[in-house]
């Protein structure tokens, strides 16, 4: 009987505690987290695409990364590195038992393959200057006028990879971090060609995730990789990126709880969504929106008729206004942030007598000196963009004013991002949106983008000044010195208005207080290996 009781009441002791148990289970590690435009690649080595950065920062990991809480300069693959005194040769020592996500070794030698297959003409990587500019024999080998020989990558056993330099470059091992830095499986590449990234059997990677269903478009699902390195650290199991293209749409699923974050949402719901503390996510943005024209193509070769579109532009208008979010107007491509002894590459510069308003008097004038006098004889010009709700509104904006403040024809066209962006590379535009959130917290992200020759130099600018001022400032050891050359360059650049810069933001995101641990940069990066879901 005795027994009989003590089994009752340990039986009621533990029916009773069940729903507490239940009440106490931890929260599921899932997330689902809202894209709204579909990359056109995310083969690390060939993207230079922000919209594949969820998945590149997420999947792979390069010899160096940023530390998820602190932002600063870590190790990756590497477990330590050294630089000679020259500052020309960095010698990095691998950790031990890397592995791929299939569990297969990763060593130096796939990281020098990965070198060299950026620099096979074939790959068509976006951040080729990132490697031709600054490793010894490179451009050379690129060419193929160099060997394998000379090429200042080498990786004398399965743990060291030793890069050679040209010249002493200070911020090298910030470019480093660089997603077109992460290594790729040469099996899997050579196995399936360009066809890797389609498929998760194929997509091996090396980071904190891993693809695990990929419906590119709809939904791509990431699960957490157990061969990472840090997988420890790792809380996640799963994340699912769903696409939402429109951000009202998107802004409704996260309301109701549907999805736990959205990349995007409505401008015109910021000021509610802050006023509710309903989850806005804001971090400083080394970043520019600006407007390409095309350099080479009438009526955009004229310097003259750049400078009238830049002066036409009411850019207070469209910050307050249109996009409704914290900005600042944009009067060069170089955004503020980089300092160096407590001066910002920006203090001081000349605005290149644009404003906050629009200039419609000096816009005018300047039109008419180009031959255009009230917009008379000027040709109907297209002003093209990527799909998107927010950039649909600056465009539709910006048309107005132009017409409006010049007296010219202004159509606007739209294309999804994967047909969009290879126009705009070939040339097949006139004035089109783009813009830059830099690779590394460095202007010099940003000075190629106008340098002769340069893949990412969309508009075609060419000036040979500017282009010494950049390679010169390149090798530069001195900060300050550097400074120096790369706002003369600045000023040389945007004195001819390459470009059509239009403002500074924020970047900005929605995510539910329920998820912490998650890190947004200033280049619009969302890394989740340490992100975690709480009560």
């Amino acid at each position: 009987m005795r027994k009989t009781l003590a089994l009752f009441l340990a039986l009621s002791l533990m029916i009773a505690a069940m729903p507490l148990a239940a009440a106490l289970a931890a929260p599921a590690q899932e997330i689902t987290f809202a894209l709204q435009n579909e990359p056109d690649g995310i083969d690390p080595s060939v993207t230079n695409n922000s919209f594949a950065s969820p998945f590149l920062a997420n999947c792979f990991v390069g010899l160096v990364t940023y530390d998820t809480a602190t932002g600063s300069l870590v190790g990756g693959d590497a477990a330590s590195w050294t630089i000679s005194d020259d500052g020309t040769v960095y010698t990095f020592t691998l950790r031990d038992g890397l592995k791929w996500s299939d569990g297969s070794p990763l060593t130096a030698q796939d990281y020098l393959y990965t070198f060299k297959r950026i620099l096979t003409p074939a790959t068509t990587a976006q951040y080729l200057s990132m490697v031709t500019d600054y490793i010894a024999g490179a451009q050379e080998y690129y060419d193929g006028t160099g060997t394998e020989e000379a090429l200042g990558v080498k990786a004398p056993d399965d743990k060291t990879l030793v890069l050679t330099l040209k010249a002493a470059t200070p911020f090298y091992i910030d470019i480093l971090t660089m997603w077109t830095f992460s290594p790729v499986q040469q099996a899997t590449v050579e196995a399936n060609g360009d066809k890797w990234t389609a498929s998760p059997d194929t997509y091996v990677c090396n980071g904190p995730f891993k693809i695990s269903e990929m419906n590119m478009g709809e939904s791509v699902v990431l699960v957490k990789n157990p061969e990472y390195y840090d997988a420890a650290m790792v809380t996640l199991e799963k994340v699912t990126f769903r696409y939402i293209t429109d951000t009202s749409t998107a802004l409704l699923a996260y309301e109701s709880g549907e999805i736990d974050g959205s990349r995007t949402f409505p401008a015109s719901d910021y000021a509610r969504l802050k006023a509710e503390d309903a989850g806005i996510v804001s971090v400083p943005s080394y970043g520019t929106v600006f407007y390409n024209f095309n350099c080479m193509k009438a009526p955009f070769d004229n310097a003259l008729v750049r400078k009238a579109f830049c002066l036409a532009i009411d850019r207070a208008s469209i910050i307050d206004d249109v996009v409704q979010i914290p900005a600042l107007p944009a009067y060069s491509y170089i955004a503020p942030g980089y300092v160096v002894d407590g001066k910002d590459f920006v203090d001081g510069r000349s605005t290149f007598e644009l404003g906050p308003t629009a200039n419609v008097e000096a816009a005018q004038a300047a039109l008419a000196e180009a031959g255009y006098p009230n917009g008379e004889g000027f040709p109907e010009i297209t002003l093209s963009y990527y799909t998107s709700d927010t950039v649909k509104k600056i465009v539709e904006a910006m048309a107005e004013m132009l017409e409006t403040n010049l007296g010219i024809k202004i159509n606007i066209a739209n294309e999804e991002w994967a047909i969009y962006y290879p126009n705009v590379q070939a040339g097949n535009y006139d004035l089109c949106a783009m813009g830059w959130s830099a690779d590394y917290l460095h202007p010099m992200t940003f000075l190629p983008l106008l340098k002769t020759g340069d893949i990412n130099n969309l508009g075609k600018y060419s000036n040979p000044a500017y282009d010494a001022l950049v390679e010169q400032a390149q090798s530069e050891t001195d900060p300050a010195a550097a400074m120096a050359i790369m706002q003369q360059a600045d000023n040389i650049a945007s004195a001819e208005y390459p470009v059509l810069p239009l403002y500074y933001k924020a970047n900005m995101m929605l995510m539910k207080s329920t998820v912490q641990g998650y890190y947004l940069n200033a280049s619009d990066m969302l890394y989740l290996k340490t992100a975690k879901v709480v009560e």
